[in-house]
């Protein structure tokens, strides 16, 4: 279900905004049609989020509903990119989303100040309305991934999951209703890795590019989703190294005891 106006053809405005995207081999009006019709959840607006959906939103994704339940610090900043100084104490949620309208006119974008958990889940996703297109994490704790993975399998939502922490970043796109694997079958739960869980941008640092970086790379998985149908990342898990200026891919397939993922 579309959250756009005319989502069955493209307006004058959005063919001259969109052009130089609609010229590329592999990318027509169909896929831009795709894309206006996409519906996404981005769950967190701070260092991925910003990059993520400032990418989607001038690309031409129809619609975006940003949950964060936190609010602009001064260290935000460095890397959080729709915000700006006049915004400390601000939500972080709704003011990311009135920037991208003002980015993008032609787009959809909401903003929800809240923490998304399994019991709201159903409510914060608008479900009863239409299932999203796609869920993007933009979280920096493992804790928070394993409940949205939860989420995911639950609902059969497709997951762009990121992460990014000093110069290194990991992505990946589970796909619940294929059965090949999810968050979980990946990384464990957060019994076993608890120190994955203390390690976040707060404590840990973060380089400013490394969120720039893999917040776009999120992106364009995203924008190949939607608009293409097609999944870069099927079984892999891209592993991204800012030090060294290294990407690499790493296999992986469901776990046959997967708690989560094995009896849906």
């Amino acid at each position: 279900m579309s959250h756009s106006l005319n989502a069955g053809q493209l307006l004058d405005e959005e063919l001259l905004r969109y052009a130089r995207q609609i010229l590329l081999d592999g990318w027509d009006i169909d896929a831009q049609l795709r894309l206006k019709a996409s519906r996404v959840v981005m769950i967190g607006a701070g260092g991925l989020g910003c990059p993520a959906s400032e990418t989607l939103v001038r690309a031409g994704l129809g619609y975006v509903h940003l949950i964060d339940d936190d609010e602009i610090e001064a260290s935000n900043l460095q890397r959080q990119t729709l915000f700006l100084p006049d915004d400390i104490g601000k939500p972080k949620a709704l003011t990311a989303a009135q920037m991208l309208t003002r980015i993008n006119p032609l787009i959809r974008a909401r903003g929800t100040v809240a923490r998304l958990s399994e019991d709201n889940a159903y409510e914060l996703l608008d479900i009863a309305v239409a299932k999203p297109d796609l869920l993007l994490d933009c979280t920096d704790n493992f804790a928070t991934r394993d409940i949205i993975n939860r989420i995911s399998v639950r609902y059969q939502i497709p997951l762009l999951s990121a992460s990014a922490i000093a110069m290194q970043g990991q992505l990946a796109l589970y796909e619940p209703h294929l059965h090949t694997g999810c968050y979980h079958c990946v990384f464990g739960s957060v019994a076993v890795d608890a120190v994955a869980d203390e390690r976040t941008c707060a404590n840990s640092g973060v380089l400013a590019s490394t969120t720039a970086i893999m917040g776009n790379l999120q992106a364009n998985a995203a924008l190949q989703y939607l608009g293409l149908t097609k999944n870069p990342l099927t079984n892999k898990l891209l592993i991204w190294d800012g030090s060294q200026m290294q990407q690499r891919l790493m296999g992986y397939r469901q776990d046959p005891q997967c708690p989560i993922c094995i009896s849906h």
